[in-house]
């Protein structure tokens, strides 16, 4: 699986951006998807996932009730909309493919990333 992701950009806090992930192969269905961020000096951390099926999503507390997460079979994309940007959700943005039917947050269990894109969030 060999997945890219785009969408990222300037905005402005209070803002909303749409990221996008596309995936190539024909076994997108069989994995769930996640998406993570890396701010500058620190560490990558989970952001949110979704299972392979679409019906259960899973949120770090940080973006809970400002993010979702969602996919699109037909296109093999996932795609998080992130509303009420603030700075500190300024990062690189991975998206991540997870062979397995659990919800997981580490990073480790994820077979394959994209390349990130960046959202920068003024204040």
């Amino acid at each position: 699986v060999q997945l890219q992701a785009f969408g990222g950009g300037f905005v402005q806090a209070g803002g909303s951006l749409r990221l996008s992930c596309a995936a190539s192969g024909r076994t997108f269905s069989s994995y769930a998807m996640g998406w993570f961020r890396q701010a500058p000096g620190k560490e990558r951390e989970f952001v949110a996932v979704i299972s392979t099926s679409g019906a259960i999503r899973r949120y770090a507390d940080s973006v809970k009730g400002r993010f979702t997460i969602s996919r699109d079979f037909a296109k093999n994309t996932v795609h998080l909309q992130m509303n009420c940007l603030r700075p500190e959700d300024t990062a690189i943005y991975y998206c991540a493919a997870d062979r397995s039917v659990e919800l997981r947050e580490e990073q480790w269990r994820y077979d394959y990333w994209g390349q990130g894109t960046l959202v920068t969030v003024s204040s």
